[in-house]
This record gives structure tokens, sequence and C-alpha cells, in this order.
């Protein structure tokens, strides 16, 4: 089976039917009739599968099944050397969970985040081994004529389809308004047994502000008001429907780290109103769908950290590969002047760094050795990558 999770509203639908081609094998959780015929016997859909030529099923939304785990592994123990299973959400699809219902060894899983500049490029992605080259001899093609303008879109709309493709500021206002009800009213109402919905509203509404740096959890509970584990749980509700996530500080071989603070960042960019946030965020998710790309499809196990000590030396991020330091990042809006603060944990990472900006076609090495600095732009590191 293939598993296919990532933010509601970032293509998984499209995507998922496309690959059906002529096929009339689309089921939607959220269609009544569908959710009967298989609460009644799901071998009435395998019937109508395997009534075409090379059967391929799509089970879209089919998280919010609350049994779904256990019916999923049922059905493909039964069928899945003689159908194909293409299986979305919008929500974390935890398949690891312990207990007779894992999914282990059953599936592949991908994720489509939205949007990045690559995709837009419509430039096919280096493979893994490329993609390390590249980072190691800091080369990377003159940006396109069209990069510019789609560097402005993203930053301005965000990597969502319809707003980005929409070009129109009052679509995007209305499609974030209506994003954020659908996530907290229904999602996260289908997928939690959280009560207070209103209030998760409110954190949702405190954590743009809060981007880029380590998330004080004591401090959103006292404006909040609220017990330190029912905040908690409200941060893991909105992570888990795709609202935030977080990245936790890579402390190995790092002296004096912090272990525990982590940062968040929007799925959403284009809902930061501070510049330099944004940008980063931005940078962030595509360094995000980087990660997951390469390990997706088996090439290489990437994670994304940042870097921070207790004296409050900073380093945005860190791209590791097995746990082993690959890259670090600093993003800047338009400083094209190195910032230092990397170099103290470049004496012992010893891996390159690279200061991302937002000025189009920029490409300097600042620093020659095994670990070179550069300063590079945001189209020209991005527009080749996943």
């Amino acid at each position: 089976m293939a598993f296919i999770s990532g933010p509601r509203q970032c293509g998984k639908t499209t995507l998922a039917k496309s690959l059906l081609g002529d096929r009339e094998l689309y089921f939607n959780w959220d269609d009544h009739r569908f959710k009967a015929i298989w609460t009644k016997s799901p071998e009435l859909i395998a019937e109508r599968a395997f009534a075409q030529t090379k059967p391929r099923l799509v089970l879209d939304e089919f998280h919010k099944n609350r049994r779904w785990k256990t019916q999923v592994k049922a059905f493909y123990d039964h069928h899945g050397d003689n159908l194909e299973i293409i299986l979305t959400g919008s929500a974390h699809l935890n398949a690891y969970r312990k207990g007779v219902d894992s999914l282990m060894g059953r599936f592949v899983h991908f994720h489509l985040l939205p949007f990045s500049l690559g995709e837009l490029e419509t430039k096919a992605p280096l493979a893994f081994e490329e993609f390390n080259s590249s980072i190691l001899a800091g080369s990377w093609p003159e940006s396109s004529r069209s990069s510019k303008s789609l560097v402005d879109s993203l930053w301005k709309f965000g990597g969502f389809p319809e707003p980005l493709l929409s070009q129109s500021e009052q679509v995007h206002n209305i499609w974030s308004r209506n994003r954020l009800e659908l996530l907290v009213r229904q999602d996260l109402r289908d997928l939690s047994r959280i009560l207070d919905l209103s209030q998760v509203e409110v954190l949702a509404s405190l954590l743009p502000v809060r981007v880029g740096s380590p998330l004080s959890v004591q401090s959103l509970r006292e404006d909040l008001d609220c017990a330190h584990t029912t905040l908690t749980r409200w941060l893991k509700g909105l992570s888990e429907v795709y609202y935030h996530f977080e990245l936790k500080p890579y402390s190995t071989h790092v002296i004096r780290s912090l272990k525990k603070e982590g940062k968040i960042y929007l799925y959403d960019w284009s809902a930061i109103e501070d510049m330099g946030s944004r940008f980063e965020n931005m940078v962030a998710c595509h360094l995000l769908k980087i990660c997951h790309y390469f390990k997706d499809i088996g090439e290489s196990d990437l994670k994304l950290h940042y870097l921070r000590d207790k004296e409050k030396r900073e380093v945005d991020f860190l791209v590791t590969a097995k746990n082993k330091p690959l890259f670090s990042v600093e993003s800047k809006l338009n400083q094209l002047n190195l910032d230092r603060a990397y170099l103290q944990f470049q004496k012992r990472l010893k891996v390159p760094h690279f200061q991302i900006v937002k000025t189009p076609n920029i490409c300097r090495r600042i620093s020659e050795g095994p670990c070179p600095a550069y300063v590079v732009s945001f189209d020209r590191f991005f527009q080749q990558l996943p």
C-alpha cells in the first residue's frame, strides 16, 4: 500500500485521482454512502475493484475512521496480492502504534507538502548523490527568468495550491480564514477528544508570532490560563492536523547544547506577518520537504534540526544524514554579509554552511577549506531541489 499524508488542501486528492487514471475506484470516508458500504461489507468494495483490469483503489481521508488500521490491515491481508491501495490523510497516519493493528511492512509512506520552488520550476529533482555533491561543491545553476516571480508568489501566497495559483489576495484571505476553521472545527474535532476548540483556535492565532524562536510552553500556558498537560495536548493536536511542525535542537557533538526546547514553524508561512520570520519559515518548509523526499524514496535518512547552545548562540537549521551533520543553514532576508554565529558550531560539526537570502541570483563563497561557507540566494539554492 502507498500512504500519502500531508496538510489539508495541499493536493492529496488531486494526486490520488490522477494515479487512478480512468478507474472509478475513488472512495472518500466523508461520503456517507461509501461509509455505509464499507461498514457493512468491505468485500463489496473489493468486488468493484476486481471488476476492472489492474485494480487500484483510493481510500481518501480514511484516517477519520477510528478503526482504520485494523480494517485496512484485514483488507490488505486478504486482497493485497491482487490489488493496489492508495490511502490518503490530512492527519499524521500514525501506523506504528503498538498493538494487533500494526501495519508494519505492509505500506510505504509518502509526504505531500505545499509547493516548493523546485516543483514550480518543473525541473527534475536531483538524486541524493547529485544533491550531496552540489552541496559540497557549492555549485548551483544561474537563476531562471521565472524564478524571481515564483519566489515572490511563494512569499506572498504560501505554497498551498489554491491561493498560490489564484494569485488573488481576496482568495488568499478567504482561504486562510476557512482553512484554520476547518482544521480546528472539523479535523481536530474528528481526530481527538479536545472539547475546548475555541481555545485551540486562540492558541493557533498565537503561534505565528512565535515562529523561529524556542517555544515557551510556560508562556503560552499563562496566556491561555490552562494546565501544562492541556496545552501540550492542544499543540500535539495542531501538529497532527499539519498546522505546524517542530524542530528539536541537535545536541550530539555540540557542547552546552540545548536538548529539549523545540522551535515551531507553520506549513502556511503566509500567515506570518514579520518578514524575517516568514522567510525563515519558508526556508524551513523547503528544507523539511527535502528531508521527507529523500527519506520517502529511500535514498537517505535526512532529518532537520536547529543549533543553539546555553549562551544563546544559534544557527537556524542543521540537516543530518543518519544523525550525522550534513550542512547548516542560516536564513537572512537580505543580509549579504555572512553572520559569524555559525563558527562556534562549525569547529565541531565540520560541515558546509549556507546563509540563504531572499535577494535573487546571489552565490558567494566566503571561506575556503573543507568546510566552506556561502551566501546564496533562495532561488539558486532551491530551484532544482524537491
